[in-house]
Parts: C-alpha cells; structure tokens; sequence
C-alpha cells in the first residue's frame, strides 16, 4: 500500500501580506449590529417622534438571527433587548437617587432582556416556515402578554406599540390597540430583513413574500386615517388640567407629598381668578393628578375650592376607606353636593404603592418601610358619571395596559383622563413615554384624553392622537380646551383581548409548527448521512 500523500502546504510568496483567520469576527459584528438595533429601537420612543426607525431596528435584528440556532437567537436578542432597556428605564435611576446605585436599573432592564432573549430564540425556530416574517413578528410581540402579566402583575413598559403614538402605524390601534400595531411594526421590519438578502437572486418571485410583509402593514395603516373619528358625537366639553407641580426629589417625594396638595390648590386659585377675568373660558370639568391631595373623610377646603370652580372636578387623592386602608383613587366632586363616586386605581405599582413579601423586603433595604400599602381598586364604576357625561380613568401606570380605558369605554365613557404623578422620575423621558402611551389609546378607543400630571407633561389629547395642548417639566399650570365627547365603539373595544389572545396563540402555533419542520429536518438529515454511509460501504 502506498502512503497517503500529505495535503501540500500554502506557498508563502515573498513581501506578500499572509491573511490571518479571525473566527471571532463574524459573531463580534452580529453582536454589534444586535446592539445598534436595540438602540435605534429606543430611538424610535418619545420625547423623539422617530416612530419609522422602530421597523428598521427589527430589520437589524432580522439579519442577525438569518441562520441562526435557538442558543445563539437568545443570546444577541438579548443584547438587543438590553441596548433598548438600559436607555429606556434610565428614568429608575432619577427615581432612586444615587443611594441605591445603578442595581434596581440593571436587574429590571436585564429581566425584560430575557423577554427579548427568549423571542430571539423561538424565531430562530418559526424562520423556516412558509411567510416566516409574520410568524417572526407573531412570536416576538406574543411575549409581550406573559411579560405584562410576570412576575408582580408584570411589566409593560416598551411595548412596541407604544412607539406609535404618531405616524403611518398608528390608525391600526382602532382595529387592534397595541398588540396590532406591535405587529405591525415588526412584521416591517422583519418582512424587508427577510428581503434584503434574496436581493441578489435573479429572479422576482422569491420577494413576494418578503416585499408584502414589510409593506402591507404600512399601507393598512395609511388607508385607516380617513376613517379615525374626532368629531364630536354628544356635544363637546372645556375641560381644565391642573398642574400645581412638585419638588425634584425622587424619594423624597414620599415625606414632601403633604405639599402637593398646597401647591395644586394654589394653581386653582390662579385657573380660578383667570376664569373670573375671562382670560379662558369657564370649564365643564376640573381635572387633577394622581394623589394630588390626601381625603380623609369630609373635605371643607376642596368643597370651597369646587364651589369656586363653578364646575365638577375630578380630584386625584390618597382616599381613605373607613377600615383605615387606602386607594389610589380619582373622586368625582360636585360644587354643590361634594364628594360623589370615585374610581380607585386597579394596577398598583410593585414597591410603590404595595410592597410584596415586606418582610423579606426590609431585609434587602429600609426603603419600604416608607411605602404606604395602597389596595387596589375592583374597577367598580369604570366610568364615573360628572359634567353631564361619563369620564373613564387610567391612573399612571395603568395608562401601559389594555384593560382599564378599554373597561370605561365600554361602561359608556365619553372621554378618558389619565391623572399622574411623574414628579418622582426628575426630568427624565418618563413622563414623555407615559404621554406617548395616553396617545395611543386615544386612537384605540376614538376619545379625547385629559392627561393632568402633578409636574408635567400634562396634556390634551385628541381622539387621533394629536396634542392640542400640552406644559412643560415642573412647571405650575393649567390648560383649558375643549374636547369632543364620542359614544362609537372601536372596533378593538369590540374585540377586546381577543386580539391579544388570538396573537398569542398563533405564536404558540407557529412555534409547534417550527419545532415540527424542525425534527424532520433533524430526521432527513441523520437519513442522508446513513444512505451516505451505506453507499460508501
């Protein structure tokens, strides 16, 4: 038997530069690009109106996840995620002070990560089916309802669709509200992710597919605006939005709250003395923020206050029950029979207004022992009755989920409010995102929106999303105007969750479907490989 001759070695040829392997580079760029498209992502949210930049970062990811396995999806998906939630959440960082360090801001932002971890994995799953960019853009925006529901009620802050509140996306939050117009977004962008690489083919039919997904969303949206209603359906109210503004304290905030009250009563008494001068129109209705004052009981000052008005107001308060507990609570007061029916907040804040397992808590930091437990309301009345209407609430954070403007609306509210106090986060975006938030949900139920903040951004909203009026940060205020009061249902009233659990399911569909072509794949291959193998034998 002859020897098996050696492979020749590569001839090295003088003064010529040998090329020098670099197997990291490959991953380090896709790293890169899953970064810079996590970015662009936050780019995309308020106070910048960068809507259209939110499909692109979803074409990076896209071309990140071309080829990739499911370890391999998880890992620079989740470097997407944290590019995004890093810049996004730095408003915790202003909430905190510098006493508690960048951990609280880390461990959140890193938790959400994993959301955007596990979506980059499954599509890695779900790419190989026919017209694979929905099922992409299904199974990424399908985790967004298990990530507002875990852990502690969850965490809907970042919702794609919160990144619309203008633009070509928008109209489709009255088909869908925002699990629609996420999709939407992402099926953009990973529809011409899809579409780039198969450029280079000579051929026009593989495109189809692609080419449709990335556009057809954006032409859905565009052919909806003739139909997204703001005429006025049962007259039209002068609402008034108070903003008596706060102190910059971050935590502090929770010794300094008694002077919320002061200053807010002091803006009335400036809203009211303007009204008498006929310097703005005398309001219908009187709208103040989140815990803008503390009401134990009989209120003389407020009923005084009212009374000075001419007008109800709804006034934002720490209301206490007669078993000594508290809510979170918006009071319909009359100026001439006083306090009335009142909306308590459902969604409390996690370590804000409750605090889970507070014995072990107080362990980890002293912080909590300063939050006052707040019980969450039972969402009975939706809509209070006040002004010769009906008004619905979404109290700050429950402005980031479906259920409580969607609850009012159909409860018969002819317009919606959104009181806050955002005077914790400083000047940060935060106040921005929550409005961009209101925003949307104006175009997906079809109602105005009164957005009275303790220290800004306070605004009006119309039924399109468009402002009409709108203050600065800390800043004392008010702004009268008058908005249209609407009775249609949206079609996404009409559907309600469904929409939300009809995208879940399909992702989970999708997913079956992918680990399915997935095995047989696996089966075919191992089967080439044996009729390989028999064949040389």
């Amino acid at each position: 038997m002859s020897a098996k001759a050696e492979p020749a070695a590569p001839v090295e040829e003088p003064g010529k530069p040998q090329a020098i392997r670099r197997p990291w580079r490959p991953w380090l760029i896709r790293l890169l690009a899953a970064g810079a498209s996590g970015f662009v992502l936050y780019l995309s949210f308020a106070p910048r109106p960068l809507w259209w930049l939110a499909p692109l970062a979803f074409t990076g990811l896209g071309l990140v996840l071309h080829r990739r396995r499911f370890w391999g999806g998880f890992g620079y998906a989740f470097v997407f995620g944290l590019a995004f939630f890093l810049p996004l959440l730095t408003w915790i960082l202003d909430f905190l002070g510098a006493g508690f360090g960048p951990w609280p801001w880390l461990g959140l932002s890193g938790a959400l990560a994993v959301y955007f971890g596990l979506g980059g994995g499954l599509i890695t799953w779900v790419a190989r089916l026919p017209f694979a960019p929905l099922w992409m853009a299904l199974v990424f925006i399908g985790l967004e309802t298990p990530r507002a529901w875990f852990p502690l009620g969850g965490f809907p802050w970042g919702r794609i669709g919160f990144s619309q509140p203008e633009g070509a996306y928008v109209p489709l939050a009255s088909i869908g509200g925002a699990p629609l117009v996420g999709l939407a977004v992402t099926l953009s962008g990973f529809g011409l992710a899809a579409l780039l690489p198969r450029l280079r083919r000579r051929t026009w039919r593989p495109l189809i597919a692609p080419a449709l997904a990335a556009v057809v969303p954006v032409v859905a949206g565009l052919a909806l605006w003739p139909a997204i209603g703001t005429d006025a359906q049962d007259g039209s109210l002068t609402v008034a939005a108070v903003q008596g503004n706060a102190p910059d304290t971050g935590l502090g905030m929770f010794v300094e709250g008694a002077d919320l009250r002061k200053t807010h009563i002091a803006e009335s008494e400036r809203l009211i003395a303007d009204i008498r001068a006929g310097r703005v129109p005398k309001p219908d209705l009187v709208v103040w923020p989140e815990t803008a004052t503390d009401v134990r009981g009989a209120d003389p000052r407020l009923d005084q206050l009212v009374a000075d008005y001419g007008a109800p107001a709804l006034i934002g308060a720490l209301y206490e029950l007669p078993d000594g507990q508290y809510e979170n609570a918006l009071v319909a007061w009359d100026p001439v029979t006083g306090q009335g029916e009142r909306y308590a907040k459902q969604q409390l804040v996690p370590f804000g207004e409750y605090v889970p397992a507070r014995e072990l808590a107080e362990l980890v930091t002293p912080f909590v022992r300063s939050v006052d437990a707040r019980v969450p309301g039972t969402g009975d009345p939706a809509a209070l009755n006040i002004a010769g209407t009906k008004v619905g609430a979404m109290i700050c954070y429950e402005a980031a989920y479906d259920y409580p403007a969607r609850d009012a609306v159909r409860a018969g509210a002819e317009l919606l409010t959104a009181p806050t106090n955002n005077a914790w986060y400083g000047r940060s975006e935060m106040s921005y995102q929550q409005l961009a938030m209101s925003r949307l949900r104006a175009v997906e139920h079809g109602r105005a929106v009164v957005v009275s903040a303790t220290s800004g951004v306070s605004a009006i909203v119309q039924p399109d999303g468009s402002i009409s009026a709108s203050t600065s940060l800390f800043t004392a205020a008010s702004l009268v105007e008058r908005v249209p009061l609407r009775q249609t249902t949206t079609l996404s009233d009409r559907l309600g969750a469904w929409t939300e659990y009809g995208l879940v399911g399909a992702a989970l569909a999708g997913v079956l479907a992918g680990l399915v072509v997935r095995s047989r794949t696996r089966r075919g291959g191992v089967e080439e490989q044996r009729t390989s193998g028999d064949s040389a034998a």
